[in-house]
This record gives structure tokens, C-alpha cells and sequence, in this order.
């Protein structure tokens, strides 16, 4: 069996590298003249694609000349040149990331309750607790939930969300009340004092 013919393919890859050489010709002449013009990130994909490129051409011809190239010390160099693609790519589109601090709603609108405490604005204290009661009830859910899938024989989410939505609401009005007997009692007691000033 002869071995097949591979001059004409030879050939035509002698014409595509004299091609490549041409149009890279700008580039190869002078790499740091032709970064200076480009902005930074641009600057550091040109070095570390021409860097790349060196270090895969010398991969292949260590492995075209049968040495173990992936033992030899311009593999680790081909590694280190990729995480540079990586950081670079991760510099032109970050990835998203959460958000390092929460806001503690419930917290939160205690801050606000307790400013507004002093203009004794009933819809605006209403409207805090039931706010306070929601976010209890939200985060007594998660927690239900989360405890639902580390126990398996706990009751279902709907059961312990009926439970926790009567609870809070029981809260509300108690709070309700006590709130209404306190403003009740300050009333009755400007009262007083507005009579005791009146008679004497």
C-alpha cells in the first residue's frame, strides 16, 4: 500500500501561513506601538492573545517533535495564560453577584414606628404593624420551610402557613387593643389635667 499523496495539502498550507504573515504583518512588527493606541482592556487582550498564541505554537511543535508536551513546562504556561482570558472576560461582563447586606425589614420599620411615635398618626402606626405582622409571618414561613426539608416527618408548608397566618394576625389585634387602651388612657388623662387647670 503506498502512502497517499500530501504535497498539493502541504502546498496550500504554505500559501495560508504566507497569507497569515501578511496580514499580521502590522502587528508583529511592533506589538507595544500598536497597544499604546489601544484603551486598557483592549491593550491586555492583545498581549495575552499574542502571548497565547506563541505558547500554542511552541505546544504543537513539541508535540509534532513526540515529546510529552503536557509535562513539559509550557503547558503550565498555556494554563496560566488561559486564566488571563478568564479575568479578562470577567472584567468586560461581571458576573452578578448577591447583594452582601439584607435589609432587616421588621427592623426596620420598628426605627420608623418609633420616629413616628411622637405625632401619634393612628393610620401610619397601623399600617407599621401590619407591615411588622407580614414580614413575621414571611419569615416564619421560610424558616417552616426550611425546617421542612431538614425533617421529613414535620407537617406540610400549608398546615404551618395556615399557623402562621393566624398567629400574627392574633398578634395584630392584641397589640391593636393594648395600643388603643394606652392612647385612651393619655387622652383621659390630658382630660383631667385640662379640668384641674380650668378650676383652679
Amino acid at each position: 500500500m503506498d502512502p497517499p499523496n500530501i504535497s498539493p495539502q502541504l502546498d496550500r498550507l504554505d500559501d495560508e501561513i504566507d497569507n497569515l504573515e501578511e496580514a499580521l504583518q502590522p502587528i508583529l512588527n511592533n506589538v507595544s506601538d500598536v497597544a499604546n493606541k489601544l484603551p486598557l482592556l483592549d491593550k491586555a487582550k492583545l498581549y495575552v492573545l499574542v502571548t497565547y498564541s506563541i505558547e500554542s505554537m511552541l505546544f504543537s511543535s513539541l508535540r509534532l517533535n513526540g515529546v510529552n508536551a503536557k509535562e513539559h513546562p509550557v503547558f503550565k504556561e498555556l494554563t496560566r495564560v488561559r486564566q488571563y482570558f478568564e479575568k479578562i472576560k470577567n472584567a468586560e461582563n461581571p458576573p452578578p453577584q448577591k447583594p452582601e447586606q439584607t435589609l432587616n425589614k421588621e427592623a426596620a420599620i420598628r426605627f420608623i414606628r418609633a420616629d413616628l411615635a411622637e405625632n401619634n398618626n393612628k393610620v401610619v402606626n397601623t399600617k407599621l404593624t401590619e407591615m411588622i405582622a407580614k414580614e413575621k409571618a414571611k419569615a416564619a414561613l421560610k424558616a417552616a420551610q426550611l425546617g421542612q426539608k431538614r425533617k421529613a416527618e414535620e407537617p406540610s408548608p400549608e398546615e404551618q402557613a395556615s399557623a402562621v397566618e393566624s398567629s400574627p394576625e392574633s398578634e395584630v389585634d392584641e397589640e391593636a387593643s393594648r395600643k388603643k387602651k394606652r392612647k385612651e388612657k393619655k387622652e383621659g388623662k390630658k382630660h383631667k389635667d385640662k379640668k384641674s387647670k380650668k378650676s383652679s
